[in-house]
């Protein structure tokens, strides 16, 4: 196993100075256009990628420890004609590997797809009306987490709650109204709940589990939609809200204490069967409570970021689908911290972060521990990533995972 880690190690390292290189440590703001003189009409491009290499312990034996993929590839942009309108687009890929790859690229899993499109109208400087394929979620902060600048190696899975199961990957197609009052920001939405979805083939059996299928199942009168919304109360530094992106650490760069609570209700979004086989629907409701802070500590350079939510899930009676999404609780938390350096554009952080999660259907507990370190050469524009990462659900053997991630933005 050392060997191999340190093969693996290798490699990467020498990725992330051909992605470095390529990068400016002096990054300020990426490719905006100005369509007019005074700036007001723009269009600005986001593009980022991020690099795995893997090493899995427990693995079937003609499988190798070791894999390589793309984790994201994607590609950002949006615009405004006037200061009342905005439009985004956002596509890309995720999680490309050698077992999903196609020989000409045609396939399924290497095509490229769009994230979000929406347009969206400011009724005044504090609130604004959208419409279209949308991440302004419901839940929790990590239910709204960038991709750009997660602290941990990548968001917590079971934070975003509903992918695959009422929308297209933590997407939904709908209305939305977002804003603030005073220090309080809000994000709430109606939406359409997706026919196809990871249980596509399931049905429930009689006096069996849950299964979501009830769109497809009961109908889109009784099942079609679904609501959702996010409150946070910002004590200290005011976030931005212009885009749904919530950062996942600043690294002493703001000081930031926001407590937040959110809602996901699908209505009849489940289904199960009786024991005569006759159908009924059962209301999904997941809600969760959370805090983040974020702030310099002194002035050495040094930084904390700390993250605790608590999330109430009920996807119906005995909900499971594999090992991610169950009918239970979870807690989960992580914290980071900005290792002191006179070199400013360098910078070290090492994290922790934990989960544990009750599951109704087995009557047992899951957990996830993580430990890793971030490397920002640039701020998230360039940086590296190293975690260990041990999970175990019920009674099953536990699994470890080391990742290296090479990252770049622009």
């Amino acid at each position: 196993m050392r060997k191999q880690l340190i093969i693996l190690v290798g490699m990467l390292l020498l990725t992330c100075h051909y992605t470095y290189s390529q990068g400016s440590p002096d990054y300020t703001g990426g490719l905006k256009v100005k369509l007019n003189e005074d700036g007001s009409k723009y269009f600005r491009i986001i593009s980022w990628a991020q690099f795995w290499a893997r090493y899995q312990d427990e693995v079937p034996d003609d499988v190798s420890n070791t894999s390589m993929s793309i984790r994201r590839a994607r590609i950002l942009t949006y615009a405004q004609i006037n200061k009342d309108f905005l439009i985004l687009t956002h596509f890309g890929l995720n999680s490309l590997n050698a077992n999903n790859q196609s020989p000409l690229g045609r396939g399924e899993e290497s095509q490229l797809f769009f994230h979000d499109v929406w347009g969206q109208y400011n009724l005044n400087a504090n609130h604004a009306i959208g419409a279209g394929l949308h991440y302004w979620n419901g839940i929790s902060r990590l239910n709204n987490q960038s991709t750009l600048n997660i602290m941990t190696l990548d968001n917590n899975r079971q934070s975003w709650a509903t992918i695959g199961l009422s929308d297209q990957f933590a997407r939904h197609i709908g209305i939305y109204a977002k804003g603030s009052f005073g220090k309080l920001q809000y994000r709430v939405s109606i939406n359409e709940s997706g026919t196809n979805n990871l249980q596509e083939g399931t049905d429930p059996v009689a006096d069996g589990p849950a299964v979501y299928a009830g769109r497809r199942l009961l109908g889109s009168k009784d099942a079609g939609k679904n609501f959702a919304g996010y409150f946070d109360f910002h004590f200290l530094d005011q976030e931005s809200n212009f885009l749904p992106y919530k950062v996942g650490t600043y690294l002493g760069g703001k000081k930031v204490f926001n407590v937040g609570a959110g809602f996901f209700f699908h209505p009849k979004g489940s289904v199960v069967a009786n024991t005569a086989g006759d159908l009924e629907g059962e209301d999904v409701a997941i809600f969760a409570v959370d805090a983040f802070y974020d702030a310099p500590i002194g002035e050495n350079g040094s930084a904390i970021t700390a993250y605790a939510t608590y999330q109430n899930n009920d996807y119906g009676e005995n909900f499971t689908l594999g090992q991610t999404y169950e009918t239970g609780s979870m807690i989960y938390g992580h914290v980071g911290y900005v290792i002191p350096n006179d070199n400013k554009k360098t910078k070290f952080q090492p994290y922790a972060s934990f989960n544990t999660r009750s599951i109704d259907a087995i009557d047992d507990n899951a957990t996830t521990f993580g430990v890793g370190a971030n490397a920002y050469f640039s701020g998230h524009h360039s940086k590296i990533t190293l975690e260990y990462l041990n999970t175990k659900y019920g009674d099953n053997d536990a699994q470890s995972f080391v990742t290296l991630q090479a990252m770049i933005y622009l």
